[in-house]
């Protein structure tokens, strides 16, 4: 085990507001050298998404969670780690490195064998992003009573992405490891998720720092934006309790359980529909109500990994004037953003049990954060 394996795990959780905390430079800590940076994404994933596959890639790309998480918890560590709709990123020890790289390879097949999408697996070493003059800094914010985030600062992870996506970067050749894939605790079987009863649409939106700017200060002015706007966190939030709905359709469950297990295998069909009709009666208990109250509560809905991204609800109206201000804050260049409006949110799941174990990624339903990410790109090309 590395010395430094407990850095994350021993962070102090702030519990003040995030427009606060990002002012607050002495609070953020270095990532240490020995450490490294593992992103993973579908490729062409704006593709699969326009061909209806936006919750194909969201499965995958909470499946390579799932994937790492289940040897972090082995470890008995904690990682900072990211999702973004179409992949996610993970900043990790080098005492899991191996165990996270083999697990991410049979990932990698599976989804090439099971749903002829190419996932992209890519490692920096973070001596080499501090070596090209690159930055990571890194705290925790608590978001509710049971939740507490990574907040990133730096171009650090970005400039990782780019070298990861590069058209010559290549893994090292690894042999695809002999041992089965632990993907326990993965489960997809919500159905898409209104807004709640006040609000009329799901805002995905990604905001990134222009560069000479300072990163702190121009997420602080945008987060400022979305509290006049929308209110608190809480207020924002696209997930509530009362528009929750299972959904166990068989081809739902196929492709929870080809992303899982690899492969098509009836039993597990039948004990998932079974389940999920149970789970219709579990949640008008009292423990089944707890549970899904946790689950608002542990859904994922703001990420910030040298960028912002977030998924918000809201009414039309809310989010013209987002739309101004943020224009505001381009045309006085200190931000890029791009930003997607649907009529629902999609939920995909980790839980290692039914007590507080568990976390829920949320995006836009068609592909939010990869159709924000389109206008973002576009921008950044006619700059």
């Amino acid at each position: 085990m590395s010395s430094t394996d407990q850095f994350y795990s021993r962070l102090p959780v702030n519990e003040i507001p995030l427009s606060e905390l990002l002012a607050e430079d002495h609070l953020f800590f270095r990532i240490p050298e020995n450490w490294h940076v593992i992103i993973t994404d579908v490729k062409k994933s704006t593709e699969a998404v326009a061909a209806g596959l936006h919750e194909t890639v969201n499965l995958v790309a909470t499946g390579s969670i799932v994937a790492v998480l289940n040897i972090v918890y082995k470890a008995e560590i904690t990682i900072p780690f990211f999702f973004g709709g179409d992949g996610a990123t993970f900043i990790i020890p080098p005492s899991i490195l191996e165990p996270c790289k083999k697990a991410l390879l049979l990932h990698q097949d599976n989804t090439e064998k099971n749903f002829n999408l190419q996932l992209r697996v890519g490692l920096v070493p973070v001596n080499d992003i501090y070596a090209a003059g690159q930055e990571l800094k890194v705290t925790k914010l608590k978001t509710s009573q049971l939740f507490a985030i990574p907040v990133m600062l730096g171009k650090g992870l970005s400039h990782a992405e780019k070298i990861i996506k590069s058209e010559d970067f290549n893994m090292p050749a690894m042999p695809l490891p002999d041992e089965e894939l632990d993907m326990t605790g993965m489960e997809c079987r919500w159905d898409r998720i209104k807004p709640p009863v006040t609000n009329d649409e799901v805002v995905s939106l990604l905001v990134i720092a222009r560069d000479g700017v300072s990163q702190a200060s121009a997420f602080q002015q945008v987060i400022k934006q979305l509290d006049r706007i929308y209110g608190d966190p809480d207020k924002r939030k696209p997930i509530t309790v009362s528009q929750l709905k299972l959904k166990a359709t068989v081809s739902k469950i196929t492709r929870e359980m080809k992303a899982k297990l690899g492969g098509y295998q009836p039993l597990y069909l039948i004990q998932k529909l079974f389940t999920t009709l149970l789970g219709r009666v579990y949640f008008k208990t009292k423990t089944g109500k707890n549970y899904l109250q946790q689950l608002v509560q542990l859904s994922d809905t703001l990420v910030i990994d040298g960028r912002i991204n977030t998924v918000i609800s809201g009414t039309t109206a809310q989010r013209q004037e987002l739309k101004e201000a943020l224009d505001q804050l381009e045309q006085s260049s200190l931000i890029w953003y791009g930003l997607f409006v649907s009529k629902e949110s999609v939920l995909s799941c980790y839980v290692r049990n039914m007590n507080e174990k568990h976390i829920h990624f949320v995006d836009g339903s068609d592909g939010g954060y990869t159709r924000a990410a389109i206008e973002l790109k576009q921008k950044l090309r006619q700059s």
